[in-house]
């Protein structure tokens, strides 16, 4: 994914151009670049919009480099004492209690690529808790050491290259288990649920499902684990991954069905998304760079782009994406999060409450999208370089009739002080020309 930001143009203006291997049809059919053309154009700010303060910068414009020096919070306490503190408080929770993290859909490609990575990466940073089992919960029959078999191919010492690497995997790897169970059986989560207390010993349990399953199984498996693998003595939670539903009913109409089971602070929805670095840095460069923060508005960029581009096609997983659409699987998640992400207002916090409001004014100032500001396509089959690439009907897990798009263009305005005027320019797509 890249992120471009244009500034308003002097005398000359630049265009976009993008692989020619699509069937572009209606709403548009155009290039990109010169649909570009056609929306930048017509754009015409409005002048209520032009609010200034008397030094000409934004009037939100503020630094969050300073510390608390001046807060009545940090005066009068000893920094050494404190830390003393709260350091026997934690070693004394931590050898009593114990955390269970149960994947459910762990034989998936999402599990075993990107959540068992994850949970290394965190045990080798040492940010997990000292007592801790991972469990892996699908309907394939696996044994334990067949799981760490598996997972063990995908786990790699990303951070950096320490000499105990090889020792960490296999500390991680002896905390690894296995049970196989239907995602609608009691029964099963029964008995994942007597395996746990073995593991945990009589300790204080503290337990987390990450569900990496389809939507359509998530209820079953909260009602589940919620009613026979819950915790007897500490916290249960249940993350949950994208898609949530397949359009506002059917994710309103989820999350009803799992406050059933659940209460909205043991839900969690997570987009993985947003745990990369880049993203993970934009807020502070913006909010903490007095270079950035001025210049972050209407008065000094032209249009912003957002752009997800892969160089391979579905390549046997055809069977989900055909269900969704690049759209629905990579534009109103991953890519409209990190475009409220981008527009929005200074937090009064950093808290997730405060920073999930801004994210909301933003989304709520956001004209709706007109078919005139989209193009859709699907990429066709192709020879390059004496090598034949197969189009998206061509894999066996797409009908042959589908029309299910593989690329989209959308121009998304804000109609706040801010933003007013500006496009944010939005493509994403697959088997393009290269990836970014």
């Amino acid at each position: 994914m890249a992120a471009q930001i244009t500034p308003p143009p002097s005398s000359s203006s630049s265009s976009l151009a993008f692989s020619s291997e699509f069937n572009v049809w209606k709403p548009m059919r155009c290039c990109f670049f010169k649909w570009v053309s056609q929306v930048c154009p017509r754009i015409r700010p409005t002048n209520h919009f032009r609010i200034k303060s008397s030094n000409g910068h934004p009037l939100n414009a503020v630094s969050m480099q300073g510390g608390m020096d001046g807060s009545p919070l940090a005066k009068g306490i000893n920094p050494e004492e404190q830390e003393e503190f709260f350091i026997d408080i934690l070693d004394k929770e931590e050898a009593l209690s114990t955390l269970s993290i149960t994947v459910v859909g762990a034989s998936g490609d999402l599990a075993k690529k990107k959540i068992f990575p994850a949970l290394f990466a965190l045990y080798y940073e040492d940010c997990l808790p000292k007592n801790f089992i991972v469990f892996g919960y699908a309907r394939t029959k696996l044994t334990d050491e067949e799981l760490r078999n598996i997972i063990s191919t995908t786990l790699t010492c990303r951070i950096d290259k320490r000499e105990n690497c090889k020792d960490k995997m296999e500390q991680f790897l002896k905390r690894c288990f296995y049970h196989s169970g239907e995602y609608n059986s009691e029964e099963n989560f029964a008995e994942l649920d007597s395996k746990l207390k073995k593991k945990e010993a009589g300790k204080l349990s503290n337990r987390l499902f990450y569900l990496s399953i389809p939507p359509n199984i998530f209820v079953d498996v909260v009602r589940c684990a919620s009613m026979m693998a819950s915790s007897a003595n500490g916290w249960t939670r249940v993350i949950v991954e994208k898609p949530f539903g397949r359009d506002s009913e059917s994710s309103a109409e989820l999350t009803r069905c799992l406050k059933k089971y659940l209460t909205e602070d043991q839900i969690f929805r997570i987009d993985h998304y947003l745990g990369k670095e880049l993203v993970e840095n934009l807020s502070v460069l913006r909010f903490s760079n007095l270079i950035f923060e001025p210049l972050w508005s209407r008065n000094y960029i032209r249009n912003v782009q957002f752009i997800f581009s892969e160089d391979f096609g579905t390549e046997g997983r055809g069977g989900y994406f055909d269900n969704y659409g690049i759209i629905r699987d990579i534009m109103q998640n991953h890519l409209l999060q990190i475009l409220a992400l981008f527009a929005m207002e200074t937090p009064v916090s950093l808290d997730a409450e405060d920073i999930r409001n801004e994210k909301v004014k933003v989304l709520r100032s956001m004209k709706p999208l007109e078919l005139e500001d989209v193009i859709i396509g699907q990429y066709k089959g192709h020879n390059k370089g004496g090598r034949a690439y197969p189009g998206y009907t061509d894999d066996s897990t797409v009908p042959k009739n589908s029309i299910t798009p593989t690329f989209a263009a959308a121009a998304l305005f804000i109609n706040n002080a801010r933003w007013d005027g500006v496009p944010f320019l939005m493509k994403a797509g697959k088997a393009l020309h290269r990836k970014r």
